[in-house]
């Protein structure tokens, strides 16, 4: 008399054969729920050094007018544009290059960043001359808020690069606006939940801070050439013999009596451009991040004995 057998039952997951379909966890199923968002740069220390600096160095280009003694000529300066261009240009370069030297920038990230400045370039001409319209920047607050501070830099100020070359915007004033445009779109970059906060409020938050740096921009532009308008009326021009407020009251009535409305354009179609075309165009970068695994190391498994 034999022993009954137990007849054998389904395979579970844990006994299953290892080619069984059922048994394999789905990729998407194993993947944490709040994996952290794929940055296409990141700022290590040198990168970090060579952005204080070139920072530092544009801020002083900025502001050194309004801190000049009183009596000091400062019209007498105008002509040091070109070098201040330059110095400005090389920090800048030296950004660029610390940043993709230090992130190990792989030719995916490369690629991203010259399809990414040069649709910027292409968007800019578009509305350059009409009130302000001007939808690049809206692509640049959706870039720097997707792929980071450090790659939101480096983007802003190539395409700001590729623009003045597409548009022959080449001068002395061609540093500020790279300086001023990788300021506008790193500060995307640094916005808070980048990793957790989706939908209609990051939506909201992004409109919000492309409306405010719309017209931070504008004015960071207004102050570079400001000091050296002699031929505006008094009410308005740079005075060297008058006060830091003083001339920061003055400087304060040339924006609203020249640039309010250019600046209000920009900063309205880059709100009405994010809200409308914003949750198509990052879903499509995240996409894009994700597929092209920037930063992510290359292993390759043993063969199966």
């Amino acid at each position: 008399m034999t022993e009954p057998t137990e007849k054998p039952g389904p395979p579970t997951p844990a006994d299953g054969p290892a080619d069984d379909p059922a048994c394999i966890p789905h990729p998407r199923a194993a993947r944490p729920p709040s994996q952290p968002q794929a940055r296409a740069i990141r700022l290590g220390p040198r990168s970090v050094a060579a952005l204080v600096l070139v920072s530092a160095t544009g801020v002083a280009g900025f502001v050194w007018p309004l801190f000049a003694g009183r009596g000091s000529q400062v019209s007498a300066h105008a002509q040091d544009a070109p070098w201040l261009f330059a110095g400005l240009l090389v920090l800048l370069v030296a950004v660029v290059a610390a940043t993709i030297s230090e992130s190990g920038l792989g030719p995916k990230a490369v690629a991203m960043l010259g399809v990414l400045a040069a649709t910027g370039a292409a968007l800019r001409p578009i509305g350059a001359g009409t009130a302000g319209i001007e939808p690049m920047f809206f692509l640049m607050v959706l870039s720097g808020r997707v792929l980071g501070p450090g790659f939101g830099f480096v983007l802003g100020s190539v395409t700001m690069f590729a623009s003045a070359l597409l548009t022959g915007g080449v001068g002395p004033w061609m540093p500020f606006q790279m300086l001023a445009m990788g300021w506008f779109t790193m500060g995307a970059g640094l916005l808070p939940g980048p990793d957790r906060l989706r939908g209609r409020a990051e939506l909201v938050m992004l409109a919000m801070y492309g409306f405010l740096a719309a017209f931070a921009y504008g004015t960071v532009m207004n102050l570079a050439g400001w000091p050296f308008m002699d031929a505006l009326a008094s009410n308005v021009a740079f005075d060297p013999h008058d006060t830091v407020p003083g001339n920061l009251t003055r400087f304060l009535a040339y924006c609203l009596a020249t640039s309010l409305g250019w600046d209000l354009g920009r900063a309205v179609v880059t709100v009405v451009l994010t809200l409308t075309l914003g949750t198509t165009l990052l879903k499509a970068l995240r996409r894009a991040t994700r597929r092209a695994a920037f930063e992510t190391a290359v292993t390759f498994d043993a063969p199966a004995a």
